[in-house]
């Protein structure tokens, strides 16, 4: 069958990716078709063609999915956020579920009957819809309709025919959807976005415009601290005050539970949305959560917790539901009795550090980015936690250099247990070698890409670890993600499976 652009094309979707695109074949060519789920039978036309798989846009729903449904929010096809939204949430849970056992396998190389044998179910979610717990809404400017359906004005910002906006940006462009009411987010914030839109009119603020580099307010950060209540509020600029400053803490300070509100320079032409200065201008310079200890079996509150204080900077898990329900799992998977010493690599703020201090005897955290270690340091002090040590730097330099430290002095470099929580793009090679090297009885990894964690999973096995357990956990709802824990034994190259 020769195939061309805009040829329309029957399909049946049978799959879909990570992004959450429907895949479909014909004739084993690949066509992959944003807006269909698992089930439909569609007819798309072309947009690209590949030498063996190929882009379609969804024209029409011939026969729907059983497991579609009518999409709560009017602007899930826009916005890049959620990309499975019309898929019930049992069959969400089911794709990312086989998500993470294909990759193991296919990635992995592990036997299909191994994964099944050890593979737990996915944690899910009772409600999945206002989970988040941070949204950063850039902000722009959009021309006003002339009431007819055309739109008015030519001058760009400042032009009384152009309004502010807020929004989320569509699917991979920086064009703003204007939406003030995400179903992901708390329901404070669109309070806070409508009276933030009404202080720009009010004082005539400009947004900023990504082509010329000018105009003031980028971004509008909002977090909330769901254990304590507190919100903050910080205003991402391009410049270094805001206009009518008393009138902006006047209308954020009257909101309920906002008790932080800051601006972040970033006068820098660049996607990266925070600034590196914050300055605070009324209220509290960082908001509280805390995060509680549950059982694993069941997810019942253990009694025990650790609380964080939480800046416009940090890295902080953005469902605290699910956080509680992953960090326990890890706590678990680790097997403590009070006496191993653990090393918890890329440990941000010391989330998952201060859960294992809880249970260890001694803890190491190394994290990158150094205002996220202060944070570790002082969640350390304020929870009474005085047996977590952390270390400034990369992973991949910092566990090797003690180990290569320690050998040399003629110690060895212990560590019972390994927790790894890195990025998307997994650990690096030579973190995995020098955890090969120490040899620690258990590896905990707690991972937000499921095809990078089946290739360092691989790598690691092959140096003798055996794993033993694997569980997703659904922390962001309606779209193509999940994370997921496992745990691996040490049992020496000869033993492995």
């Amino acid at each position: 069958m020769q195939l061309k652009k805009n040829d329309l094309v029957n399909l049946t979707i049978e799959d879909m990716s990570a992004d959450g695109e429907g895949i479909g074949k014909i004739d084993g060519f690949t066509f992959f078709v944003k807006d269909a789920i698992i089930g439909d039978f569609i007819v798309a036309r072309v947009t690209k063609l590949k030498k063996t798989y190929g882009y379609g846009r969804l024209e029409k729903i011939v026969t729907p999915s059983e497991h579609r449904v009518e999409a709560p929010c009017a602007f899930h096809k826009q916005c890049g956020g959620c990309q499975i939204q019309a898929m019930d949430y049992a069959q969400q849970l089911k794709f990312k579920q086989n998500k993470v056992f294909n990759n193991l396998v296919r990635i992995g190389g592990f036997s299909a009957d191994c994964i099944k044998e050890i593979m737990e179910p996915i944690v899910g979610m009772e409600n999945p819809y206002h989970y988040r717990n941070k949204a950063q809404f850039p902000i722009g400017m959009r021309k006003v309709s002339d009431g007819a359906g055309g739109l008015v004005g030519t001058n760009g910002v400042g032009d009384d025919k152009w309004e502010v906006i807020a929004g989320f940006y569509a699917g991979r462009t920086h064009h703003i959807i204007a939406n003030t009411d995400c179903l992901l987010g708390v329901a404070e914030n669109q309070e806070i976005l409508e009276k933030f839109l009404d202080y720009m009119r009010e004082n005539k603020v400009s947004a900023y415009d990504e082509e010329t580099g000018r105009g003031l307010v980028r971004h509008l950060l909002i977090r909330k601290g769901f254990a304590s209540g507190e919100i903050m509020v910080c205003v991402v600029i391009n410049g270094d005050r805001m206009p009518a400053e008393e009138s902006l803490i006047s209308v954020m300070s009257k909101v309920k539970g906002v008790v932080s509100l800051s601006i972040s320079i970033n006068k820098e032409n660049t996607n990266v949305i925070m600034g590196k200065t914050i300055r605070t201008l009324w209220g509290k310079d960082k908001i509280k959560d805390t995060i509680r200890i549950l059982n694993a079996e069941d997810f019942s509150p253990s009694g025990d917790s650790v609380e964080f204080s939480i800046s416009p900077l940090s890295f902080y898990q953005v469902n605290p539901v699910q956080t509680e329900k992953l960090y326990s799992l890890a706590l678990d998977y680790a097997g403590l009795s009070g006496k191993e010493t653990v090393w918890d690599l890329y440990c941000g703020i010391g989330t998952i550090s201060l859960f294992l201090a809880r249970r260890a005897s001694k803890v190491y955290g190394v994290e990158i980015i150094a205002d996220a270690i202060r944070d570790a340091k002082e969640n350390a002090v304020n929870n009474g936690i005085d047996n977590a040590e952390f270390f400034v730097g990369k992973a991949e330099e910092v566990l090797p250099e003690f180990y290569e430290r320690e050998k040399a002095a003629g110690r060895a470099a212990t560590a019972d247990v390994i927790v790894v929580d890195p990025p998307r793009k997994g650990c690096d090679a030579m973190c995995l070698d020098t955890i090969l090297k120490m040899q620690p009885k258990r590896v905990v990894y707690v991972s937000c890409d499921s095809a990078t964690l089946a290739r360092d999973l691989k790598i690691l096995c092959e140096g003798g670890y055996e794993l033993k357990k694997v569980r997703a956990v659904d922390q962001f709802a309606h779209t193509g993600h999940v994370e997921c824990v496992i745990m691996m034994q040490y049992c020496g190259k000869d033993k492995k499976k």
